[in-house]
């Protein structure tokens, strides 16, 4: 089955972009490719492949914008479409916030231990309920230290001052070590 293309001319491109990120052309490559399974494309990804989109990435991780402008559309098209299909995956499964798949985790662990919590046994019971007790949003077994601050006045501050720095002179003096000497007689 033939796909019949027709371009569409008169389409400018701006003359602020200087190159397009690996990101947009991953995603415009990988849309291309979805489009052309549907007639009949079979795109089988090989450890090459693989080999191809890591070492693209690795490259993307340490610089984005030199890597995003030597991606070229003639280096794009030289590429095969599983590798472009691999490139794509990685970024979609690895360039996602942490913070997203954390929430993610997150949930799934506290859904996890609620439905342990209906388990037969009853250790798994107990160890579900007290990791569910010492989540962070229950706190139920949270060890708290309270902090007391008692604040003084500067009257009670300067005595207290007076109090160390005459200890320090006596001390430097030698009063208290004779004080410690006729104790231990």
């Amino acid at each position: 089955m033939a796909i019949a293309l027709v371009p569409e001319f008169g389409i400018e491109i701006p003359d602020d972009v200087s190159y397009m990120d690996l990101r947009a052309r991953a995603e415009a490559a990988y849309n291309t490719i979805k489009a052309l399974e549907e007639h009949g494309l079979e795109v089988d990804i090989g450890d090459s492949d693989r080999d191809v989109a890591a070492t693209l990435l690795t490259s993307y991780a340490k610089d984005v914008e030199s890597t995003s402008k030597a991606v070229s559309t003639p280096r794009v098209n030289s590429m095969t479409p599983a590798s472009l299909v691999e490139t794509h995956n990685i970024l979609q499964e690895f360039g996602q916030l942490i913070a997203v798949h954390a929430a993610e985790i997150r949930n799934t662990v506290t859904n996890k231990l609620i439905l342990e919590t209906e388990n037969p046994d009853a250790r798994i019971r107990i160890k579900a309920l007290e990791l569910l007790g010492k989540m962070t949003d229950v706190g139920l077994f949270t060890d708290r230290k309270e902090i007391t601050v008692t604040h003084q006045t500067a009257d009670e501050l300067r005595e207290k001052l007076r109090e160390k720095l005459l200890v320090l002179k006596q001390n430097s003096q030698g009063v208290y070590e004779e004080a410690e000497e006729a104790e231990e007689d």
